[in-house]
């Protein structure tokens, strides 16, 4: 398969190439899209390779694999038009596998993106005639708008094959390399400029943690997942919907605002939306993926009434959304700026998604609430929850999936059901509930007692105990004790005894190693007592060492794991040197091409680092700490500081063992 021409990635498929590397590989099928479509009488196996070739002829995106460029980070390749292989399974019991066991195998296998086109079809058969086509698509290269066009091609030429009539599609105008060449043009760099400092401002008055009276650090979390099936839903928000004057998904979305506000009793409640883009790019029939999360920012604070929330969600959707078409890996860089500027963990992991599926019945007569099987794939992807709304045919079917780090069961179920008598209360013109209204009527158990020292901050809770309990988990530290009481605008202050002399820097970077493990902000100011030992041996108090711990002394690397990311980190983004001090983006790393410092520490021998990982507030020092080898230390020596060089129609990899970690610009004593 030769490739006729690449581009960058599209700003659209840059959020599901962040999410398919969140996944181990054994789970990244769980991106993919799957369809099935019923074939008309009279088309023939050969038809139906026909109009699968033909497809993938006409749209790039299906012909288009996905890899690593050294200089300017992952790429999309298009190769020429060929043959797509096409399985065939029959239904007849004549010794081969089933259908079932051949469509298991095909939606099951993992999509190779550096190699393999982004799909992969099966025709099923009876009596050597074509019942079923089968499609997996990568969601890399395809949104629900691609998929509906795709479906309307394959329904076009089938039915041009059954009437013996040659089908008429209309010409492609654009492919996704038009897209990413407007991408990269000025203009629409200063789209994405505007956009930008909206979502830095939104960032900055976000909670830092939606779910901080309610997250639980005690116990590993584990994953559920619940289901509620609703015919009502479905009338209902068209009702409540048409008499607002808003689209019934923006009533959807209200609902889910008032239970979560009503569950954290949180004044502002944040989660991510989804929006498709394609009205903000002058390239709006591309085939690809051009849909891309939103943060929605919905003030609660003063108790509002149902018809209020509703103006506010739609007010804030409809700004959100003019300002959604961006790089999503550069809001991402955004969030993990400020996760360092207030010295906690941003946490933006609940995700909310309506989808209409008209084609779709669930048959349900009444509301069915149901558990369902966790999906361990979702739980990797780092949220505390995931909120999906489908409109059916005849019913509406929400999904939820939840860590029980911020809902137990029984919360869950309450929010379920709680969600539905919300959207079917306001059918009535009369009501108009509450946000206090829902918590009571959802019954939510308080959240449990924090104990300790625990400080309002906004909507953010600090537990002052835990903070001290992390200072002293320094080496040096003897005894720490933070308060407020020593600012007059409520910052925190922590007294420090130590060792030996320990500069605030140091412990700065000590502690933002320590944010997602307990419910803790850095203290802004650091006051260091150490006592100095005079040459008789008496103790003598050295001069308090104060200070914020910003922008102190560079740390250099002291291990192997240290030294080898730092020098992956460098050699991957093109950084003149790298600080372990510095996180992964302070120190100029790319959300992008995480992926690549991944796959390079495993070339080197390393592992214990995931996406999210790397976006967060962690100095780098304590991400190597997390790193554990998988190949000998001696091996991993060898190859530490060896990458590999790519050629470009080949992709061979080859290893150099002897180059030396201190030469490569990892910052040295």
């Amino acid at each position: 398969m030769s490739a006729l021409k690449y581009a960058n990635l599209c700003w659209g498929q840059r959020f599901m190439w962040l999410r398919y590397h969140q996944l181990p590989p054994h789970e990244r099928h769980e991106t993919d899209i799957v369809l099935r479509l019923d074939i008309a009488h009279a088309v023939t196996l050969a038809n139906c390779r026909t109009a699968l070739n033909y497809l993938t002829r006409r749209h790039e995106a299906l012909r288009t694999t996905y890899d690593f460029d050294a200089d300017s980070g992952p790429r999309q390749r298009v190769h020429s038009p060929a043959a797509l292989p096409v399985i065939h399974v029959s239904t007849e019991r004549d010794g081969t596998a089933t259908p079932a066991e051949v469509v298991e195998q095909l939606v099951g296998a993992e999509f190779d993106l550096s190699t393999q086109w982004p799909i992969r079809a099966c025709v099923i058969t009876t009596g050597g005639v074509p019942k079923q086509l089968v499609v997996v698509l990568n969601h890399l290269a395809v949104d629900v708008w691609t998929v509906g066009q795709i479906k309307r091609e394959l329904r076009i030429q089938c039915a041009g094959f059954g009437s013996r009539r040659p089908a008429s599609l209309e010409p492609v105008r654009h492919q996704p390399l038009d897209l990413a060449r407007y991408e990269a043009s000025a203009e629409a760099a200063a789209e994405a400029g505007r956009a930008l400092a909206y979502w830095r401002e939104e960032i900055s008055a976000l909670p830092a943690d939606t779910f901080g009276a309610r997250r639980r650090y005690d116990a590993a979390p584990e994953a559920r997942a619940a289901s509620l099936t609703s015919p009502s839903l479905l009338d209902a928000s068209r009702r409540v919907g048409a008499r607002h004057r808003v689209w019934p998904s923006l009533v959807h979305m209200t609902a889910y605002t008032m239970m979560m506000a009503a569950y954290t009793g949180g004044g502002t409640a944040g989660h991510l939306s989804f929006t498709s883009n394609r009205e903000s790019s002058p390239h709006s029939d591309v085939l690809t993926c051009m849909f891309s999360p939103l943060l929605m920012r919905v003030d609660c604070q003063d108790d509002p009434a149902f018809s209020q929330l509703l103006r506010r969600v739609a007010e804030r959707f409809e700004r959100a959304r003019s300002h959604s078409y961006v790089p999503y890996d550069e809001v991402v860089e955004l969030v993990s700026r400020e996760s360092l500027r207030r010295g906690r963990a941003m946490r933006i992991g609940s995700e909310v998604n309506f989808i209409k599926q008209a084609s779709r019945d669930s048959r349900a007569k009444r509301t069915k609430f149901a558990w369902a099987s966790a999906r361990p794939a979702w739980a990797r992807y780092g949220l505390d929850t995931y909120f999906r709304i489908d409109e059916w045919r005849d019913a509406v079917v929400v999904t939820f999936d939840a860590m029980s780090s911020v809902m137990d069961a029984d919360a869950m179920e309450r929010f379920l059901r709680g969600y539905e008598a919300v959207v079917l209360a306001h059918v009535e013109p009369s009501a108009d509930l509450r946000v206090s209204d829902v918590a009571r009527m959802a019954g939510f158990p308080a959240p449990a007692p924090t104990g300790g020292r625990v400080v309002r901050e906004g909507d953010d809770l600090v537990d002052l105990d835990q903070v001290e309990a992390v200072l002293e988990r320094h080496p040096l530290v003897r005894l720490a004790h933070v308060s407020t009481a020593d600012a007059d605008d409520g910052r925190i202050v922590a007294h420090v005894v130590a060792e030996r002399p320990l500069s605030p820097a140091r412990l700065r970077t000590h502690f933002l190693g320590h944010l997602y493990d307990h419910p803790v902000r850095c203290p802004d100011r650091f006051l260091i007592h150490h006592h100095a030992s005079e040459p008789g041996g008496e103790s003598v108090e050295a001069p308090v060492v104060e200070g914020d711990g910003r922008g102190g002394e560079p740390t250099c690397a002291t291990g192997e794991a240290e030294r080898v990311l730092a020098a992956v980190v460098r050699q991957v983004n093109g950084c003149a040197e790298v600080d372990l001090s510095d996180t992964y983006t302070s120190a100029g790393g790319r959300a992008l091409r995480i992926p690549r410092v991944l796959e390079m520490l495993g070339h080197h021998g390393w592992q214990g680092l995931r996406v999210q990982h790397l976006t967060s507030a962690r100095p780098l020092r304590a991400l190597a700490g997390l790193l554990v080898p998988v190949i000998p230390a001696g091996r991993a020596r060898q190859v530490a500081t060896a990458f590999p060089q790519e050629d470009q129609a080949v992709r061979t990899r080859t290893f150099s063992p002897n180059l030396d970690l201190t030469q490569i610009g990892v910052v040295s004593p």
